[in-house]
């Protein structure tokens, strides 16, 4: 018989796992390498501003919403919001809002593995010696033989394995025995040795110039690209759409303080961020020669960080330690990222959590070989531009986190009778439910609506390979279209009886993540450390052939 708080699945034991539980799940890889760069390269603590603003102002609701959900049905997401439709005697299609939502975990899980798989092994390169005093060279060839050299895909296979099986282990354990007792251990470890890192690059790296990047007020760097950045990554950086939170809001106690909870995770992940850019940016800037380009991403974390730290006292041992620190973030998520598929499929069929943990692992496993292989042995294949990683990844983040958010919302907002919403939400002052309860009805879903819609049209261009000829049977039909009327633009121009318009009818897509310093910026206003000669960052920053591992375009810079 089920206890007072039990679920059919399990029950956290402490009111505070919550809390740490959802940091597991947030605090990810884009905390380490993407945010300190959005940072320093969009007008630094001004750019932190807005990023705070779009955290309490729309991500915070959808997140507070989702663990609400959760924590009134009782149940993993499915069974949550077939059970809130039946109680507001709501049409049963709205459970596909839970569907989406556990597959979208799952299509998250399959790649995230992969890229905890290299995380993982440069813990080994580094505790053996690997990464002491190597050059740039040796460093970009050292993440080219593991990720891209198509005879190698074996070992890299064996990584992702490992990895997976780590977590895998964990989670067979039970929601007490396994992720409770695993997030309350590994994530005031991963703060503490962040803390470390801290206090060994403020003796021995360049803080001052690690501050002046990440937390300098800039606001002539700001621009309406720089807020739209802020308000993707706050919405992308909480694990919302993929039910997490609606899973870890059933685990928790009716006398769990989600509201003060959902606030100090947000609070939280964005300190850590901070305190981890400035960790990698402090050894970074102490050897970046005066004017070169920070870097981010895999460039940053695996070639400018090492070549850092090589020089340092005690190089290899805080070299082991950062990966060390990195991993507990790319493990921590993927045991959240599981979840939702375990406990779906224990409610679904009632298998034993053992065999559930095993079949869901095995899937992300046999799903992450189509991404781990698309950067090497499977490289050349692409359907309409994109390898089998891309479309996984797009199809995640483009379309089902965003349709799975916009539908709780709506859910939520519309659905539920106000008086079973706001049961739901619990005690709070009248002025605080209004503005939650208009928030996720009207400015919530169209804010996510844009973000999706642009990163669709983001990522449908970047699926149109400059390098290859013109008109190539392999790009979407799209950039067909899209050089045909580059064409039609570029013969008005040239053309002797057409004068040239005023105004070229042409879309401006912003990229993903900010190549190159904006033109009209001034040498003194550009970031400091930022890349002064204005040219786009090379992919290959050592200067070897080939690309070191996968581009930072590639990778899903999101804490998803």
């Amino acid at each position: 018989m089920l206890g007072r708080y039990q679920t059919p699945v399990g029950a956290w034991s402490h009111r505070t796992t919550y809390f740490w539980a959802t940091i597991g799940a947030t605090v990810g890889l884009s905390n380490l390498w993407s945010f300190p760069h959005l940072a320093g390269e969009n007008g630094g603590g001004v750019f932190i501003l807005f990023y705070l603003a779009c955290l309490l102002v729309l991500t915070l609701p959808l997140m507070l919403t989702e663990s609400i959900i959760g924590r009134g049905a009782r149940h993993g997401a499915v069974l949550a919001v077939d059970e809130l439709a039946r109680e507001a005697q709501q049409p049963s299609r709205w459970i596909w809002g839970g569907r989406l939502s556990v597959l979208a975990g799952f299509l998250v899980l399959s790649f995230y593995a992969v890229i905890g798989g290299i995380c993982l092994a440069y813990v080994f390169y580094a505790a053996y010696g690997r990464l002491d005093g190597a050059s740039p060279e040796k460093l970009a060839g050292l993440l080219t033989a593991l990720v891209q050299q198509p005879e190698n895909y074996r070992e890299f296979m064996g990584w992702h394995a490992f990895f997976l099986m780590l977590v895998v282990a964990t989670s067979m354990q039970g929601v007490h025995y396994g992720l409770e007792r695993a997030f309350r251990f590994v994530m005031p470890t991963f703060v503490l040795l962040l803390l470390g890192l801290f206090v060994f690059g403020v003796r021995h790296g360049d803080v001052q110039a690690a501050a002046d990047f990440i937390l300098q007020m800039r606001p002539e760097q700001v621009s309406f690209n720089s807020i739209r950045m802020a308000l993707t990554h706050a919405f992308y950086t909480l694990s919302l759409g993929t039910g997490v939170l609606i899973v870890f809001g059933a685990y928790s106690a009716p006398t769990t303080p989600l509201k003060r909870s959902v606030l100090a995770v947000a609070l939280m992940d964005t300190l850590i961020a901070i305190l981890a850019g400035l960790v990698i940016y402090t050894f970074v800037f102490s050897s970046l020669p005066a004017g070169a380009d920070p870097m981010q991403g895999f460039s940053l974390v695996f070639l400018a960080l090492p070549e850092s730290l090589a020089s340092m006292p005690g190089g290899q041992f805080v070299t082991t330690a950062f990966f060390v620190t990195i991993v507990l973030a790319a493990w921590s998520s993927s045991i959240a990222l599981l979840e939702p598929a375990v406990g779906w499929l224990q409610e679904r069929i009632a298998s034993p959590r053992g065999w559930s943990v095993l079949v869901v692992g095995f899937a992300a496993w046999l799903l992450g070989l189509a991404s781990l292989l698309s950067f090497n042995a499977w490289a050349d294949i692409r359907v309409l531009g994109g390898t089998p990683y891309r479309w996984i990844e797009l199809v995640t983040s483009t379309f089902l986190i965003p349709i799975v958010s916009v539908l709780l919302a709506f859910f939520a907002g519309w659905a539920l009778p106000d008086r079973l919403a706001h049961r739901l939400l619990g005690r709070s002052p009248r002025l605080a439910r209004l503005l939650w309860h208009w928030v996720i009805r009207l400015l919530l879903p169209a804010a996510i609506l844009y973000i999706g819609i642009h990163y669709a049209i983001q990522s449908g261009t970047s699926l149109c390979n400059a390098e290859q000829p013109r008109h190539d049977e392999n790009e979407p039909f799209w950039c067909h279209m899209s050089d045909r009327r580059d064409d039609d633009q570029r013969e008005e121009r040239t053309s002797p009886e057409q004068p040239r318009p005023d105004s070229a009818p042409e879309i401006e897509l912003p990229e993903e993540m900010p190549d190159i310093v904006p033109d009209d910026q001034s040498s003194e206003d550009r970031a400091p450390g930022a890349n002064r000669s204005g040219s786009p960052r090379q992919a290959n920053p050592a200067g070897v052939e080939g690309d070191p591992g996968p581009s930072d375009g590639d990778m899903l810079y999101h804490s998803v």
